[in-house]
């Protein structure tokens, strides 16, 4: 087997030592592993140390899993892809560029075949929401998405963990978040736009047309930071042009990549971000036909965001690359 160099750019962030753990974890075909601090080096996972950020540091790498934050993104990637690497992007830089695929290999994986060297990983929140999808799209076509968002602190930075922490160990001041978010629930995830809408939320509107190749699509979302460490929730309404029942949406479900069917409600059983934590799965429950419109369902769906919604859909990528 062909093994590859491998780089992990921003590897002291949450997102970068998930990444480490997964290819670890997944047996990533590596003949050298390097990892990557813009802060420099000065520390080390499992005797690999930390590199300082240079021109020359991606000199052989076949393939850079990259988490730096997207400023560094912008700036460093196009050095990496010059140096003979492909980069797999997990920050918002690229996602929206027409030169660059935007993939989720159980939603998309044609797409990657398009890449130029940069290939961009999608938001946390439109990931396990095209997983879920993309099933019941293909079977029903989708016209309208109505989607709110539950959004665990995680996926703002080990800052915001650290200050929901504090703030249930009783300290009251606010940091990362506008307000508090211990005992309480916050209705923005990243600012606000001129159509009232947050980022996140054009995020999954745009995200979710690229990837699906159809811009006729109607999607609104609204996005809710809430006190949970780590795990994103979503209410998921879809009106199809081709109905689908519960039973069709069970079936079509139980058959997808990457999904796993949570769904007893006389057992109180459905996904919960507690269950989710350090799970690979995006788990689909609450599966429900609209009884406001003929041709509309509703179905619960959860993910661990570090994991699915960041680093192991980058190393999935990855994967997908070697195998092509």
């Amino acid at each position: 087997m062909k093994k590859y160099n491998v780089a992990i750019l921003g590897i002291r962030g949450a997102v970068g030592q998930c990444m480490y753990s997964i290819v670890k974890a997944r047996k990533f075909p590596i003949n050298k592993l390097i990892l990557i601090s813009p802060s420099g080096a000065g520390g080390e996972i499992d005797g690999h140390k930390y590199v300082p950020l240079t021109k020359e540091v991606f000199k052989g790498v076949d393939i850079v899993l990259s988490s730096p934050g997207a400023e560094i993104s912008a700036a460093w990637v196009p050095i990496a892809v010059k140096a003979g690497a492909v980069v797999i992007d997990n920050t918002s830089q690229f996602r929206m560029d027409p030169d660059v695929p935007l993939v989720v290999p159980e939603v998309n994986p044609e797409d990657i075949k398009d890449h130029k060297g940069i290939i961009a990983n999608p938001n946390c929140s439109t990931i396990q929401m095209l997983v879920a999808l993309k099933p019941l799209h293909d079977y029903g076509k989708i016209k309208r998405i109505v989607v709110s968002t539950y959004q665990a602190v995680s996926g703002a930075g080990a800052e915001a963990v650290d200050e929901l922490k504090a703030q249930l160990a009783g300290q009251k001041q606010a940091k990362k978040f506008p307000h508090p978010i211990a005992h309480n629930l916050i209705p923005q995830i990243d600012v606000f736009v001129d159509n009232y809408y947050t980022k996140e939320e054009m995020k999954m509107v745009h995200e979710t047309r690229k990837m699906l190749h159809d811009p006729s699509i109607q999607v609104t979302a609204t996005c809710v930071r809430v006190p949970v460490f780590n795990g994103h929730s979503e209410a998921v309404n879809i009106e199809t042009k081709k109905k689908i029942t519960r039973a069709k949406a069970i079936e079509l479900l139980c058959n997808a990549p990457g999904v796993k069917v949570v769904d007893d409600v006389k057992a109180s059983s459905y996904p919960l971000p507690i269950n989710a934590d350090g799970k690979d799965e995006t788990f689909v429950g609450r599966i429900r036909e609209d009884i406001s419109i003929p041709n509309g369902l509703n179905i619960w769906v959860v993910s661990d965001n570090l994991r699915k919604g960041a680093a192991l859909n980058a190393v999935q990528i990855a994967e997908l690359l070697i195998k092509n």
